[in-house]
Order: structure tokens, then sequence, then C-alpha cells
């Protein structure tokens, strides 16, 4: 089995052409001593937008490490696979995002349950975990409840990876991302999802659940930042208590999807991870794209009007282009600017719009989510905006860096 190091960070490159100033961001923060490895993330939704493969975000990977010496680990992610996206991911990634959370609600069969609950006397019943102040008590009505909506999402990662196994053996890392549904988990559940994940011998080593609040695309959290630290620090403490009742890997760490921008989280993660001395995998995909988008509003010119024309006919197309999102962004049309409006912009009106920070009295969140979820645009736009990627490439590497760097790793790990 392949492990994981303590600190991952998960970085999205929609379309391979900043690998190397996403990097330069972990060269800097490991010259300041803290050690984070990053995961280049690309999903197969993005991937078949795009028109790419897994093997070009691996070959970008590569050419960056190179370019720039880096010498400590580094890992590709398949995000959110399942058994019918795996296949593509296999041969380049070494790093896969099981993703269940369709299979939450849907019933396993009865006897599974029954059996799952006969192995497993001490899920019902008061249970203490230490960290956890108060004991939860699990009735057997609680504990079958909680087996039907999460066995068959088990074992449907079971299923997925034994597949990855058997085509690659063990030299891969495994997450299992039970984040986009309904309702947050409980301790008591997240407890349960591990027992079960561990019956059907997956060596676990993050896992995504989902957490009160809003985790919206590119902008800040949206909901109550205690009772989000309540619930971060209680499943910590239910995964340590879980590698040592189940045998799981002690490298068990919990995984913060859509975690890019979420300032308002940041510190009271930031006080967990040094309380406990627990790890994390924080995941962030899109921002690297809007940074791109930014860096050709401040070359102004040419690329300044490429950035104007993706927002206007993201706004043309914005039905089609959110329909993916629907549950990971809140976009008021109300205040989303008109193509009019942008077109007439300065490059720093349209930088200070885009850019997430929030004291910034231009910043627009609905600008920046419908955007962020608009790169389908440019990808229709083929060489014209890849070939801008290039001209611009130092002014844009300077923002990618600089946004990855101060926004997100120097608030939470230095």
């Amino acid at each position: 089995m392949k492990t994981i190091s303590p600190f991952t960070f998960g970085v999205g490159d929609r379309f391979a052409h900043q690998a190397s100033s996403q990097l330069q961001a972990f060269i800097t923060a490991a010259q300041e001593g803290a050690e984070i490895v990053p995961v280049w993330n690309k999903s197969n939704r993005e991937h078949t937008i795009i028109g790419s493969e897994p093997s070009g975000t691996r070959a970008a990977a590569d050419e960056a490490v190179a370019a720039l010496g880096w010498t400590k680990a580094y890992h590709l992610d398949a995000d959110h696979i399942n058994l019918t996206t795996v296949d593509r991911f296999l041969a380049p990634c070494d790093f896969f995002t099981l993703d269940v959370a369709d299979d939450i609600g849907q019933a396993a069969d009865p006897a599974d349950v029954a059996k799952f609950l006969g192995n497993h006397p001490e899920l019902i019943g008061t249970i203490s975990i230490e960290g956890i102040d108060t004991p939860f008590n699990i009735s057997l009505e609680e504990a079958t409840r909680i087996a039907n909506k999460f066995l068959l999402a088990t074992q449907k990662a079971g299923a997925i990876y034994r597949h990855i196994l058997n085509a690659k053996g063990t030299d891969f890392i495994t997450e299992v991302s039970m984040d986009e549904t309904d309702s947050p988990q409980t301790p008591a559940e997240l407890l349960i999802i591990l027992a079960a994940l561990s019956d059907q011998q997956v060596p676990i080593q993050t896992i995504a659940p989902k957490f009160t609040g809003r985790f919206n695309k590119g902008v800040d959290y949206v909901g109550d930042v205690e009772q989000f630290e309540k619930e971060f620090n209680d499943d910590l403490a239910v995964i340590a208590h879980a590698i040592a009742a189940y045998r799981l890997p002690s490298t068990l760490k919990l995984s913060v999807h859509s975690g890019s921008d979420k300032f308002s989280i940041y510190p009271a993660i930031r006080r967990s991870l040094k309380r406990t001395g627990a790890g994390l995998h924080i995941k962030t995909a899109g921002t690297n794209w809007l940074e791109e988008l930014i860096g050709l509003a401040e070359a102004d010119g040419e690329a300044l009007a490429l950035a104007k024309e993706i927002y206007a006919k993201a706004l043309d197309y914005k039905e089609a282009l959110c329909q993916p999102y629907a549950t990971v962004i809140d976009i008021d049309n109300d205040k989303l600017p008109t193509a009019e409006t942008v077109n007439a912009w300065t490059s720093s009106q349209y930088i200070n719009a885009l850019r997430h920070i929030p004291s910034c009295p231009e910043y627009n969140p609905h600008f920046r989510q419908l955007l962020h979820v608009g790169f389908k645009i440019a990808a229709q736009l083929g060489t014209r905006y890849t070939d801008a990627l290039k001209t611009h490439k130092d002014i844009i590497a300077k923002n990618v860096t600089v946004n990855l760097l101060e926004r997100h790793i120097r608030p939470l790990f230095l």
C-alpha cells in the first residue's frame, strides 16, 4: 500500500498549464518549514468537458517536478471516480477518490445489514470516544437506520477499490468521498461507515465527509463556524478511535472537499490540527482557472478582452453551465453584472470583482461563481485560450503562486 503524508493539498489545473506555478507554492512552503505534498486532481467530468486525458495531467505534473527539481512526494488523483469512469485513470494515477455519494440512502440487502450489525455488537449501546465530551448512544434501531443508509455505499467503495487493486496492485492511495450528499454525517454515522469500510478491506487513507454549511465553489464557507469546528474535531476523534478499533491505516485522515477559498474556517482547521497532531487533505480545483482569468485581465489589451468575452458567453449559457454544479453554487442573478457593464470595465475593475478578497468593495462572489463554472467556455475557445495562457504565462504564474501560497497554504500551515 502506498502511504500518504500527513499534509496533502489537492490542486486542480483545468488546462494543464499551471503545474509549475502551483508547485512553486509548495517549494516556498517547504523552505519555510511546511512539508505539504501536492496532489494534482481533475475529475472525469472536467476531462470530458475540456477534451483532455488523465495522461496529460500526469505529463504536466511530471514536467513541472523535473523542471523545478522537486524531490519530495507528489500524486495524481483520479477525482470522484466510480466503476464506470475509473478505467481511463488507472495507468496515470496513484491516488483514487472513490465517490459513492450516489449510493448513500440506497438500502443494502437486509441480510448484509443483519450480518454487519451481528459482527459489530460494539456499535450498539453507549460509546465513549476520547476527544468527544459526551458519549453517544446508538440503539439497535439507530444502528440499523445508519447501516441501511450507508452500507451499500461502502460495498460500492469496496468494489471500486478491488477493481483498481486488480489492475494496479497495491501501489496507490485510497480516498472515499461522501461529501456530495444532502446532509452531514454525524460522528456515530462516521464510526459505522469506517467499520463497514474496514469490513470491505478498503485501506482507506482519507475520508471526505459532508460537513454542516455550504461549501460553494470558489467562495468562502457559508455557515456556523463554531459548529463546523465542533464537527471537525469530533470527526478527528472518531477517526483516531476507528484506526485502533478496526485496524485501519494509521495514516487515515480527514479530507475537506471544495476546500478552496474557505477562509473563515481555516483558523478552526489550523487549531484542530495543532491541538491533535492530525493530518489533513484539502482539495481545491477551479481556483486555479480563475487565477488564469485574473492574469489575463491584468495583462490588459487583447487578453482582458478575451476574459470579458468568456464572461459574456458564460452569461449567455448560464443555466447550462450552472446545472451540473447546482448544489455547490449560490448565484443571485440580480447581482450579476451585464455583459455591457463588464465590457466597459478597466483591468482593475475586472480583477477586483473576480479576485477573492472579501474586504474589497468591488469583489462580487456571484460574478466569481459564474466564471468558476464557466471553464467550458474557455475550453470551447480551444487554442485561442491556451495560446493566451502561453503568451501571458509569467503574469498568470505569479497570480497562481500567490493565490495558492498566501491565501491557502499560509493560513493553514505556516
